[in-house]
């Protein structure tokens, strides 16, 4: 019987819309109980679909790319071998709806670091790996990581940042499988004459705005009623003696 582990992936693909689009690369790489990470590996898999313009200019496969390579009923069951019990990826959303019968959960890191690293410029795979400084840590692998947006690489990060989470939360994925299941509570907000601001600096009536608009995107109105609560929860520790009011 082999110890538990989690299973981090990254997936490029044919286009956005997993209704319309195909898997066309996956990468993956192990975290043990210990925070060891395994060699990143990778399965190119072939599709009938045409590959979008976006899609190549993000990660630079090429119709002949595919030529030889896996079937696509392959990658599900080489991924799912050895029973992982936690799928990680950076946004999980994405990968989640091309494998909605995934058989086990998913955590997300992206959502996850939004409450863990809030100070960070942004909370792409990319810039985690910079801000948290991986390339100065011996145990981490350039090579490894290169070249950036294609499946096994971005994996090698990922599984990185899901490390350092994994320290920050005492080795329990309890909160960050929960946070997975929420919108992302945004560190700032990044749109409008408020752009840039922390929320607990936005003004109450522009909170309640958002709220308002059902077109708003949702990791958007989820922060704005969070702040709003926040500041409708009455503190939880008493005032200290001498600084209670007359």
């Amino acid at each position: 019987m082999t110890d538990p582990f989690v299973r981090v992936l990254d997936f490029e693909t044919t286009g956005l819309d997993p209704a319309a689009a195909d898997v066309i690369e996956v990468g993956w790489c192990d975290v043990t109980q210990n925070g060891e990470i395994t060699a990143p590996r990778f399965m190119l898999i072939h599709t009938n679909r045409p590959i979008e313009i976006e899609a190549m200019a993000t990660h630079h496969i090429l119709p002949h790319d595919l030529i030889g390579a896996a079937n696509r009923e392959h990658w599900k069951p080489t991924l799912a071998a050895g029973g992982p019990i936690a799928f990680i990826a950076h946004n999980a959303r994405f990968e989640a709806s091309f494998w909605p019968d995934a058989p086990a959960p998913w955590i997300c890191t992206y959502k996850a670091a939004l409450r863990l690293f809030p100070q960070a410029p942004r909370h792409t795979n990319a810039v985690l790996r910079y801000f948290l400084q991986f390339d100065s840590n011996p145990a981490f692998d350039r090579l490894k990581a290169m070249p950036p947006h294609r499946a096994a690489p971005d994996a090698y990060v990922t599984a990185h940042i899901f490390t350092r989470m994994l320290i920050l939360e005492n080795g329990r994925l309890e909160r960050m499988g929960a946070w997975t299941h929420e919108p992302g509570l945004l560190p700032r907000i990044l749109f409008g004459k408020h752009r840039g601001l922390r929320w607990r600096d936005v003004p109450p009536d522009y909170l309640k705005s958002i709220g308002r608009q059902a077109d708003m995107d949702e990791d958007v109105r989820f922060t704005a009623a969070q702040e709003l609560s926040r500041r409708r929860t009455p503190p939880t520790n008493p005032p200290e003696p001498g600084n209670r009011s007359s």
